[in-house]
């Protein structure tokens, strides 16, 4: 995933559902601390560019896969990015934060979705 800042919050989220589709990224103004969610007072507009929303201006190209933690790509957003990421997923007809499961991967994370998705049928 290419981290630029020409491209917007939007940009960003829907490349990472095109490979998780039962998880989700929020971007917010504040970090969150771990095992702790983010407050959606603080959530950014997905319209924005990476540009006017982060604290890092470093351009680069992010691999995420599915061994990756959940907790390792939010740290690596924070850290390489200056962006104060959230995972969701999706469990039935609600958006989880994954705060208590963050040391899951991203692909335990998104069948657990799926899961969710197929037993509730939403």
């Amino acid at each position: 995933m290419k981290i630029s800042d020409s491209r917007t919050i939007a940009i960003i989220q829907a490349e990472f559902n095109t490979k998780f589709p039962y998880l989700k990224l929020e971007f917010y103004n504040e970090s969150h601390e771990v095992g702790q969610g983010s407050m959606l007072k603080s959530l950014i507009d997905k319209t924005k560019t990476i540009k006017a929303v982060r604290t890092i201006h470093t351009e680069g190209e992010l691999s995420i896969n599915g061994h990756l933690k959940v907790s390792t790509l939010e740290q690596t957003f924070a850290t390489d990015y200056g962006l104060n990421a959230q995972v969701f997923r999706k469990s039935g007809g609600l958006w989880l934060q994954t705060t208590s499961t963050d040391e899951w991967t991203l692909t335990d994370q998104n069948e657990k979705g799926e899961a969710s998705f197929q037993m509730n049928g939403i």
